[in-house]
């Protein structure tokens, strides 16, 4: 072999190892940081034009080319924050694994609905809102009796840690997981000891949650509440109508509690089906362990917490009370 072909070859060498040196492991700078959103379903081609389209490499058609020498095919969606001087195959390992993608913390408040969280979730995290309602109407996909409607009432209110478009399925499955979490077996049985079913302390737990604001006041008004059953009084509780209701929640009229529905208390005694909203730890352990009392009637005091009685006249004292109060 000669020299002058000796030399060709050292030169393709080289050039070829320049070559890989510079579309594998050589550094892509841009203006850092940069956020790059991948959106769900995108295929790994497809994700290397949104990463050339917003500045972090030079080149699709290479960087795919490297991706398919390494066997690269498959990106997790997420919203990704990039610096500057990463190499090509250190991003396409991050697609591929989601290391960089940013978690957002959502808080889903005590009482949200199941629409509204929903809501939440489309808002904060471009889920499909749509698909979500669909699982969180077959509670028994998730483990609950067949005879639970829907999985209101067991989506746990907290701050949870999701990623960008994560999977609608596995959201429910992590908020029905810390729901099971909070309600260990010594909280069942407390259920059994009142007589009550899981889905009777969650409906009451619901009511509770829609009436009350101070955390005294949940075990005051849940003994009410079941003082009124005890003697087969209906519940009267707004936030059941406000359930009933399609435009609510908003102020309600008395011809709203003549609506026939089996979540309006004003019309039907005993609790409503199922829980009208998702309450927290402190409502569902008034539930559990509610003050013992004799109150039968309570009214807002304008003040964000209530004013109890135990007969209709003194009840009335405090409605008109509370009236003129507000009237001032």
């Amino acid at each position: 072999m000669g020299k002058k072909v000796v030399r060709i070859i050292v030169i393709l060498c080289v050039v070829c190892a320049a070559v890989a040196y510079y579309a594998v492991w050589a550094p892509h700078y841009f203006v850092s940081p940069k956020t790059v959103v991948i959106g769900k379903g995108k295929s790994f081609a497809a994700a290397a034009e949104v990463l050339r389209d917003s500045g972090v490499i030079a080149s699709s058609t290479l960087f795919r080319a490297v991706g398919k020498a390494f066997g690269i095919r498959t990106v997790r969606a997420g919203r990704y924050v990039f610096e500057s001087g990463r190499s090509s195959l250190d991003l396409m390992r991050d697609l591929e694994t989601g290391r960089s993608a940013v978690s957002f913390f959502v808080t889903i408040p005590e009482g949200t609905r199941g629409v509204q969280i929903a809501h939440i979730l489309r808002r904060e995290l471009d889920i499909d809102s749509v698909k979500f309602m669909t699982l969180f109407a077959d509670g028994a996909e998730f483990g609950f009796p067949r005879k639970t409607a829907s999985l209101e009432g067991y989506l746990f209110p907290d701050t949870y840690d999701f990623e960008w478009q994560e999977d609608e399925r596995e959201i429910i499955t992590r908020m029905v997981h810390r729901y099971k979490k909070f309600f260990v077996d010594s909280l069942a049985r407390r259920a059994a000891a009142l007589k009550l079913s899981i889905n009777d302390v969650m409906t009451m737990a619901s009511i509770v949650e829609g009436e009350a604001v101070k955390d005294e006041e949940r075990p005051v008004i849940a003994g009410l509440y079941y003082n009124r059953l005890k003697k087969k009084m209906r519940l009267e509780a707004d936030p059941t109508v406000q359930y009933a209701i399609p435009d609510g929640p908003r102020r309600l009229t008395y011809l709203d509690l003549k609506i026939p529905s089996p979540y309006n208390t004003y019309r039907t005694k005993g609790l409503p089906p199922g829980p009208i909203n998702n309450p927290g730890r402190a409502s569902i352990l008034a539930a559990l362990f509610p003050a013992h009392h004799k109150y039968l009637f309570f009214v807002a005091d304008g003040t964000g917490g209530h004013l109890f009685a135990q007969t209709y006249d003194e009840h009335m004292k405090n409605v008109r009370a509370y009236r003129k109060r507000r009237a001032l």
